[in-house]
């Protein structure tokens, strides 16, 4: 008979949990090896940031890294800008929760719209040889679209700063027993100075040292963690003869109780990234868990195989992320991914950093080949640990009447492996990948945010027409400004049960209306500047609008969605419509833009790219060919 597993994935006896609920003090102990390779790296990143430095003297070298960088250091500086507390620390723990479904956010929510970035979207980008986003939406709309944008830009992107910043101190606290505030601050000093220094092409050298850190010293848990488990046949074997809890949204009475099926104590469940089992009652050799109305779900087994497919259940939605493919492929696949990848100044930034036109198309094309490999390397991890770590719980979780140690929790399962079986050396390289990649998200949010603030905001609204160095000394300022916003921030989610929920949940707000606008005003010549500010400001109010909803407990939508991710997923597919809609009737109701001035801007009026005198291999559409036939592969294989 199959194994019947709790919420920690495997149930333990009372006394346990709690003991685990209570736990103190750090867990990892770290050896001289081990400080000496954090203390190299550290040292290494601020020499980048002084070296890079020196040579800039004008607002395009420290914004845009003067348009000179080849596309291979482009290219991985584009996918590592990524690399922060979302896919690292937000991957592996969505791997333990949801397992390989959490692989959309690759296969279907990356690959494709980093193919049309590149293909069809860099050639208007960099042929009109903006400095952002936002300055795109002006030219091609108006001044009223960019600062709506800029503004829904600057206020966000510190807040995803400050999530990685929350999420690396959280790791030093946890495990190596450092106060929470003095680790933020360290932190945000190292970021502060080589960004201060060096800028936009610090943070790209930075972003491409963070890459291959992260790639010697997380991909070898996959290995461990497979050997851990008797190898792949073994592991799936395991699953095969085991059962992993799933919820039900709405489906029980407040208060009612599930019983168990095994002997076992059942630990905790979870609603949603902030509704938690508030009480566990032990009942002699069963156990119950009791579902207050602030979690009103019941706790089903669901087949543990399940977590080995991405596709194969989202028919019913009787899955572990208890969503259908049509949230996959509309609200992730379509709008989440490609308001994402091609919107988001933090990612367009590396590109619009490329010496030539190839090159900034290569840029998102190149980087499509090791980001389709990265779910072997972030979430397939947090999928093994599932037999190797059981106990662990939402952040917010309450077992045996105390809080459940942050040690135990969903976020924390890739420092947990490492933990239990990184040996010395190893184990300073893994920390030390994990602190590149969230020093490293900071980072290039942080270039992003000044970038979109002294163009897009102080230039043209607060002191346009000043000298480009006055600029340059802004932007080093707003960079000072953005490490205390990204501070104050990552004690706003300090406590938060899911970073990956909470930073979907801003991607939403902030890009998927955005791509609509965007859509429509390159494929489309009769979208106006009025249609594209009102789509703009209609969507972006929707999206506001959907997130308070289910913001508390007494709001509408609060039982509606099953977690946070679900939820990005429709909220994002809600925005885009109505975005689309307000800007096409808003288009039909006023004056567009003569065709002259949309030449560069529409893709119908544009001259295209030549690639005849470029290598076969190094034209884009072969490379986004060879990069959509991978993903392909790769989603058949874990059907």
């Amino acid at each position: 008979m199959d194994h019947l597993l709790s919420f920690g994935h495997l149930a333990a006896p009372l006394a346990l949990i709690q003991s685990a609920a209570v736990k103190k003090g750090p867990m990892l102990v770290m050896h001289p090896i081990d400080i000496a390779v954090l203390v190299v790296y550290l040292l290494f990143v601020v020499g980048i940031g002084i070296v890079t430095g020196r040579g800039q003297k004008t607002s395009e070298d420290f914004f845009l890294s003067g348009r000179s960088i080849p596309s291979w250091i482009t290219g991985l500086a584009f996918i590592s800008a990524n690399l922060g507390a979302l896919e690292v620390m937000g991957m592996s723990q969505q791997g333990y929760e949801y397992g390989m479904m959490t692989a959309n956010f690759y296969w279907v929510g990356a690959i494709p719209a980093m193919v049309f970035m590149g293909v069809a979207m860099m050639p208007f980008f960099y042929g009109s040889k903006v400095r952002s986003v936002p300055e795109f939406l002006k030219k091609r709309y108006n001044e009223g679209t960019r600062f709506i944008n800029a503004i829904t830009f600057a206020v966000f992107t510190p807040a995803i700063s400050g999530i990685s910043m929350y999420a690396l101190a959280l790791v030093l606290q946890d495990f190596l027993g450092w106060h929470f505030t003095p680790s933020v601050i360290v932190s945000a000093l190292v970021v502060l100075v080589y960004t201060f220094l060096g800028g936009l092409t610090a943070s790209i050298y930075n972003e491409v040292l963070q890459f291959f850190l992260i790639v010697f010293g997380i991909a070898p848990m996959t290995i461990i963690a497979l050997i851990a488990n008797h190898g792949w046949s073994h592991f799936k074997q395991w699953l095969h003869t085991h059962q992993l809890p799933y919820l039900v949204p709405q489906a029980v009475a407040a208060g009612s109780k599930i019983a168990a099926a095994t002997t076992h104590a059942v630990a905790t469940t979870h609603a949603a990234a902030t509704r938690t089992v508030s009480s566990m009652v032990h009942t002699g050799s069963a156990a119950a868990v009791a579902v207050k109305a602030k979690a009103t779900a019941a706790v089903v087994q669901l087949p543990a195989t399940q977590w080995l497919h991405t596709w194969k259940h989202t028919i019913s939605g009787n899955n572990p992320m208890h969503i259908t493919w049509p949230g996959v492929v509309l609200g992730l696949g379509f709008v989440l991914s490609f308001s994402y990848w091609c919107t988001n100044f933090l990612v367009v930034q590396r590109a619009l950093a490329a010496k030539d036109m190839n090159a900034a198309q290569n840029t998102p094309l190149l980087a499509t080949f090791p980001k389709m490999l990265f779910p072997f390397i972030v979430i397939l991890p947090g999928v093994l640990a599932i037999p190797l770590i059981p106990h662990l719980y939402p952040g917010n979780a309450m077992v045996g009447g105390h809080h459940v140690s942050p040690t135990q929790t969903f976020n924390n399962v890739m420092p947990l492996m490492m933990a239990k079986y990184y040996p010395a050396g190893l184990l300073g390289l893994g920390l030390t990948a994990l602190m590149a990649s969230f020093m490293s998200g900071m980072a290039g949010n942080v270039t992003a945010f000044n970038t979109v603030f002294t163009y897009d905001l102080y230039a043209v609204f607060i002191r346009p027409n000043a000298p480009d160095r006055h600029y340059l000394n802004v932007g080093r300022v707003m960079t000072f400004v953005g490490i205390i916003v990204s501070v104050l921030f990552a004690y706003v989610v300090r406590g938060e049960s899911g970073i990956m929920g909470y930073t979907q949940t801003i991607f939403g707000v902030v890009n998927a209306p955005l791509i609509a606008v965007f859509l429509l005003g390159m494929f489309t010549t009769f979208t106006t500047p009025i249609g594209g500010f009102v789509g703009l400001l209609v969507g972006t109010g929707t999206s506001v609008s959907l997130w308070i909803l289910r913001l508390h407990k007494g709001f509408p939508l609060y039982h509606h969605y099953n977690n946070n991710t679900t939820a990005a997923f429709w909220s994002a597919l809600w925005a885009f419509c109505a975005g689309a809609a307000a800007t096409i009737i808003a288009s039909l109701l006023s004056n567009k833009k003569a065709s002259d001035q949309l030449v560069g801007l529409v893709y119908q009026l544009t001259p295209k790219p030549d690639s005849t005198n470029v290598p076969f291999w190094r034209r884009p559409i072969v490379l986004g060919v060879l990069a959509l036939v991978g993903a392909l592969i790769l989603n058949l294989l874990f059907w």
